[in-house]
C-alpha cells in the first residue's frame, strides 16, 4: 500500500527529466576540483567576469580530454550548449568560456538559446540541498542538430540531467557532456539498472511515490550520483524531512 503524505513541499515548476539510454560519461577536464577552484580567476569567473573565465579555462582545460571528445565519434556535428546560469554572485561565465574554447578547438558552433531560469545557488551546498533544489531551464534551440552539453562543474549531475531533459523535451538530441571540473565518480550520469534495483530495495514505494509528487519524476530518472547519495540514507522519513527543509531554506532565501 502506497502512503498518502500531507504537507508535500510545493515546487512551482518541476524540472523535466528524460529516460536514460546509453549516454556516454561526462568528459571531465580536471578531476581534482581544487585545480579549478584554487585558481586566482575562479571567483571572478564564477561571478560573471568573462575575461577571468577565459583565463581560467585556458589554464585548466585538458588537451587530452579535448582529444577524447574529438575521437568520441558523436553522430553528426554537435553544437556546444553551455549552462548559462545565475549564481548567488552573478551569472557564471565559466561554461560559456569553456564552450567557446572548445568551439575553437573542434570547429563546432556554440548555441546559447537556452538559459537556466531559476537561481539554484547550489555551489558548495550539501547533497540534500543539491537533490532538493533542481535547476530549471527555458528557451529554444535548433533541434535538427545534436548537442554536447557544457558545464563548469559536475557533482550529482542534476544540472546536466535537467538541461538534457529540456533539450529532449523540445525534440532535440543530446549526444554527450563535458565539464571543466568534477570528481571522476561524478562522470557517470546515466543511472545503472543495478543501482536502481538497490535503491528500490532499500526504499520502498512510499519514498518514490513522495518523490514523484514533489519533483515530477521517479527514481528511474535520477542520476547515478543522486541515487548513490540516497542508498546509504536508509531512513525515508529523514530523507523527506531533509529535502523539505532544504526546499524551505531556499524559498526563505529568495523570499
Amino acid at each position: 500500500m502506497i502512503e498518502t503524505f500531507a504537507n508535500i513541499p510545493a515546487i512551482p515548476f518541476k524540472a523535466p527529466r528524460a529516460p536514460w539510454h546509453a549516454e556516454p560519461d561526462v568528459h571531465i577536464h580536471q578531476t581534482d576540483e581544487q585545480v579549478v577552484r584554487a585558481h586566482a580567476d575562479y571567483a571572478d569567473a564564477k561571478a560573471g567576469d568573462g575575461e577571468a573565465a577565459v583565463r581560467l579555462v585556458d589554464a585548466t582545460i585538458n588537451t587530452e580530454v579535448v582529444a577524447a571528445i574529438r575521437r568520441h565519434g558523436l553522430p553528426g556535428q554537435p553544437a556546444l550548449l553551455p549552462v548559462v546560469a545565475e549564481e548567488s554572485d552573478g551569472v557564471n561565465a565559466i561554461p560559456l568560456a569553456l564552450a567557446q574554447r572548445l568551439s575553437m578547438e573542434l570547429g563546432w558552433e556554440v548555441e546559447t538559446g537556452i538559459i537556466q531560469s531559476n537561481v539554484a545557488a547550489r555551489t558548495r551546498k550539501d547533497g540534500y540541498y543539491r537533490l532538493a533544489i533542481q535547476p530549471l531551464f527555458d528557451g529554444i534551440v535548433d533541434v535538427h542538430q545534436p548537442f554536447l552539453l557544457v558545464d563548469d562543474f559536475v557533482g550529482q549531475g542534476a544540472t546536466l540531467a535537467n538541461l538534457r531533459g529540456h533539450v529532449i523535451g523540445l525534440g532535440g538530441q543530446v549526444t554527450g557532456f563535458t565539464s571543466l571540473a568534477g570528481k571522476a565518480v561524478s562522470g557517470r550520469l546515466a543511472l545503472r539498472p543495478d543501482t536502481l534495483v538497490e535503491l528500490r530495495e532499500i526504499h520502498d514505494q512510499g519514498l518514490e511515490h513522495w518523490w514523484r509528487q514533489v519533483f515530477g519524476f521517479g527514481f528511474e530518472q535520477l542520476t547515478e550520483s543522486e541515487a548513490r547519495y540516497l542508498i546509504p540514507r536508509t531512513d525515508a522519513e529523514r530523507v523527506r524531512a531533509e529535502i523539505t527543509a532544504r526546499i524551505r531554506e531556499q524559498s526563505d532565501q529568495l523570499g
